[in-house]
């Protein structure tokens, strides 16, 4: 099936990285990066692709998993600060 294909995995890696690009704010990064794992993870081989390979459920909670895990690693790292607070004091509509 086409879902084991690991250059599968990098085409759909890099279109949600470009789409990052056009949709800023880290939303669609995680997946980019979760796919991105996935490819390189089928692309290696050995008897954890073999697996992978055998349950397309099984490739898609490995994907969503690394894909959250990323995303979290994403927030952590650049996301809000400890303590940060945006304060909007004026608004746009007043002037």
């Amino acid at each position: 099936m086409i879902w084991h294909s690991w250059w599968l995995w990098a085409v759909a890696a890099l279109a949600l990285a470009v789409g990052e690009v056009i949709l800023p704010g880290y939303v669609l990064l995680g997946f980019a990066i979760g796919a991105g794992l996935v490819a390189l993870l089928l692309l290696v081989g050995g008897p954890l692709a073999a697996w992978l390979a055998g349950s397309v459920p099984l490739l898609l909670l490995v994907f969503a998993v690394l894909s959250l895990i990323a995303w979290l690693a994403l927030r952590r790292a650049l996301g809000v600060r400890e303590g940060q607070v945006k304060v909007i004091d004026r608004d746009i509509n007043d002037d």
